[in-house]
């Protein structure tokens, strides 16, 4: 304990006694001094005595890590002593104690561990790992050096990305595909009117530039649809707020539909005159009319499509059902995929751009709401949209 402390009040007590306070004041307050300044002096030496380290770093290490959303794992050496719970989600609990070599199991990530440290930017160096959670997954892999012998290792997850990039990258190629189709057949068509030298008569050139006309019409619709479907993803995160009577949009549309086809070609079965939605009346009107099209491109040419409206719970069920020859069952999941098609043959000849049912899926999930696809071959196919239901006049 150091000592200045009782010097100064040895002093101060002999100051206040040549100053005139009386001894037994001066002898308390002296007493009161030391007591104190023993007290502290030894709860200092208690405490500093007290502390001893209960804790291995890498149990510190670990309180650290868990809370962490990336995979993290601490190495010492090659061995992993510490993964986070995102790290042993992803990679088994098992990992803790392994090789890291042993548990990542990609050449990469070998080769990686295995390198010397590059310069001294905190010792960090990353590769991309593929395949190593599942055959699609892909992971960029952070090594960063902490001193010569602890490593942490961050796996960030680039699936995600990955599966986007491919995605836009699929959707180029098939939309390239279906404009060049057509495209081809108006330039071949075309060059053999050009030069015909009067050598083709009036009904094969009608003939000729009426598939001229149906191939730039599908190639028009096919563009309309792309930029369609851009423009809904779009807007997919901005949450509509028109209030729409869907019990009054779905008569009106489908009679206009019908209006073309046939007033016998549709049929209504709406249990309630008004049910509101919160909607873009643009996106519920193209809905609408891309189902009531495909009931009546796929469905029987002698049989009704149906158009129903019915308040469930705290929705509201747009069904379109038509009797046809159905879909297969192992199409179903698939349905909703751009360009996809149960039977290309057919829907080109229906006149079909393969997006419909894609662009009704993403106005779907714009307005919060479930699509359900469902289908009985050689009897028909339901289509049923699930809205929110606006219980409240706005």
């Amino acid at each position: 304990m150091p000592k200045g402390p009782f010097f100064i009040a040895i002093i101060s007590a002999v100051g206040m006694a040549v100053a005139g306070a009386e001894l037994w004041l001066v002898a308390a307050i002296l007493l009161l001094w030391f007591g104190s300044l023993w007290l502290i002096g030894t709860s200092g030496e208690t405490e500093q005595d007290a502390y001893v380290p209960t804790h291995d770093v890498t149990d510190i290490a670990a309180a650290f890590l868990e809370p962490v959303d990336a995979p993290l794992l601490l190495v010492d050496a090659n061995r992993i002593v510490s993964a986070n719970e995102t790290a042993r989600l992803e990679l088994g609990a098992h990992v803790v104690g392994q090789d890291v070599r042993v548990a990542l199991r990609h050449p990469a990530a070998v080769a990686l561990l295995n390198a010397e440290p590059q310069g001294r930017d905190n010792g960090v160096q990353a590769t991309l790992i593929q395949g190593l959670t599942s055959s699609r997954s892909l992971f960029e892999m952070r090594v960063r050096s902490i001193d010569a012998r602890y490593r942490l290792i961050q796996l960030t997850d680039r699936s995600r990305e990955a599966d986007i990039s491919r995605a836009h990258t699929d959707f180029v190629a098939n939309a390239s595909h279906e404009l060049r189709t057509p495209l081809a057949s108006i330039i071949g068509y075309v060059e053999t009117l050009r030069d015909d030298d009067g050598r083709v008569d009036v009904a094969k050139r009608n003939r000729f530039l009426d598939t001229v006309l149906r191939e730039a019409q599908r190639m028009r619709s096919l563009v309309e649809d792309l930029m369609s479907l851009s423009r809904i993803e779009a807007e997919k995160h901005q949450v509509p707020a028109d209030k729409i009577d869907l019990s009054s949009t779905a008569q009106a549309i489908a009679k206009d539909v019908a209006a073309v086809h046939g007033d016998h070609r549709i049929r209504f079965n709406i249990e309630t005159p008004h049910s509101f939605v919160l909607g873009d009346h643009a996106q519920i009107d193209q809905l609408i009319r891309n189902l009531v099209d495909n009931g009546l491109k796929y469905g029987a040419p002698d049989e009704a499509v149906t158009v129903s409206v019915q308040p469930v719970g705290d929705s509201v069920m747009l069904i379109v059902q038509d009797k046809g020859a159905g879909i297969e069952p192992d199409h179903l999941p698939h349905l909703t995929r751009r360009f996809y098609r149960t039977d290309p043959g057919r829907s080109q000849a229906a006149g079909g751009t393969g997006l419909g049912l894609a662009i009704v899926k993403h106005i779907v999930e714009r307005h919060r709401g479930t699509l359900d696809i469902t289908s009985v071959v050689n009897e028909g196919t339901c289509v049923s949209v699930r809205f929110p239901a606006l219980h409240e006049a706005l």
